[in-house]
Order: structure tokens, then sequence, then C-alpha cells
């Protein structure tokens, strides 16, 4: 078969799959502080995702003071305490989990969706969470870049959105959906870290694809 004309070349093309493959969700961090042009290369990255009807929901806070890097920790922690006790059986071993990195990376940051997004209806009407959607491709495409410029990244989702909106002044109407970590690493997880520790495991994809129906089980 015939290469598409719009195709990348072979060695862009494999550059695209390895750091989609190589990504890792990090949770330990190098003290190093993160150029400050890298750091808007991936914000621009971030920037450039798609998002429904053009609307570009994603408003980014970077933690700089002490303080609020403190208290965001304490914050994520609480949720840490909860998310283990609604575990149950499984609570003990989550606790063992490394699941942030907040007092050891050097760039920290929020993202939330904008207040005021009732006022975007194109692709929103029937599915009002394509905002969230969009704002994921904006996460991912910072994880992307982030890998390609050798630094790790880390989603965490671990908190109140009201408490860590307080934090960060957010005004009414907005929603905190992310606290990312970010910096650089003494080397990437070989394999997601909950793969490693036996959390979970990855499904086989033909598993989860379907012909004309639901795929079978």
């Amino acid at each position: 078969m015939t290469a598409s004309k719009n195709a990348f070349s072979g060695t862009d093309r494999d550059a695209v799959y390895r750091a989609i493959f190589e990504r890792r969700d990090m949770r330990h961090f190098l003290s190093d502080p993160v150029d400050e042009a890298t750091m808007t290369r991936l914000l621009e990255a971030a920037h450039h995702a798609p998002s429904v009807g053009y609307m570009q929901p994603w408003r980014f806070v970077r933690i700089g003071a002490p303080e609020r890097r403190a208290r965001l920790a304490e914050l994520v922690e609480e949720e840490r305490l909860a998310t283990a006790d609604a575990l149950g059986a499984r609570g003990r071993e989550f606790m063992a989990l490394k699941v942030e990195g907040i007092r050891e990376c050097p760039e920290l940051w929020v993202m939330a969706l904008t207040d005021h997004r009732e006022a975007y209806v194109f692709g929103r009407r029937t599915m009002p969470d394509m905002d969230l959607a969009s704002a994921s491709c904006a996460i991912q495409n910072m994880w992307l870049a982030a890998r390609a410029e050798g630094l790790g990244l880390g989603w965490v989702s671990l908190f109140d959105p009201d408490k860590v909106g307080a934090l960060i002044e957010a005004p009414l109407g907005s929603r905190v959906i992310a606290v990312l970590c970010i910096g650089h690493v003494e080397a990437f997880y070989s394999a997601p870290m909950l793969e490693q520790c036996n959390w979970d495991r990855r499904r086989a994809l033909e598993s989860l694809i379907g012909e004309d129906r639901w795929p079978e089980a």
C-alpha cells in the first residue's frame, strides 16, 4: 500500500509513536529547574490541542509560593486517605503507592476548566462534558511534548476540586481538573507504574473493539 502523501517521514513518524509508547505518569522527580523556554513550549503544545467548538476551555495556574504548594499537598493527602478508605480491602495496597510528586517537582501547575462554559453550545448541547474531553487533549499534548523534551509529567487527580479552586482563587463556575507535576527525572518507568506495582494491567486491544456492536467481553 502506498503511504499517504501527507505522512511524516519515517523518522518523524517513529518519534511520534515513541513519545506515545514511552510516555509515563511520573511520580519521582529531580530538583533541577526546568528551563523557562522549555516550559513555554509545553504550554504552547497544550494550547494547540483540539477543542470542541474551538472553545479552548483550559486555564493554567503555576503554583510558585511555597505555602500554596504545601497546602496543595495537604489537600491531595486528604483525598488520598479518603480514597484508601473507599477502596476497602485494597486500601492498604493503595496507601503503599506513590501517587504524586507535589513536594519534589520543580514545576507545579493546576489546570482548570474556565467559567462561563455554558455560553459554548457548539458540540456540547447533548454532550456538555466535551469541555473536559478538550482539556484532556491539552494535557495529553503537554504530556507527549514533555516526554519528547526528556521531562516527566504526572497528572494528579486526588483532590477536592472546590478546595483547590479556592486555593487558586478560581472564579465561580470554573472547575479544577488536574494538578500537574513536571520536572526532570532520573529515568522513565519501563512500564506504567501501576502495572509494575501489579495494581492493574493493560487490556488486550482486541478485547476493546467491536464491529457494528459493543465488543464481547
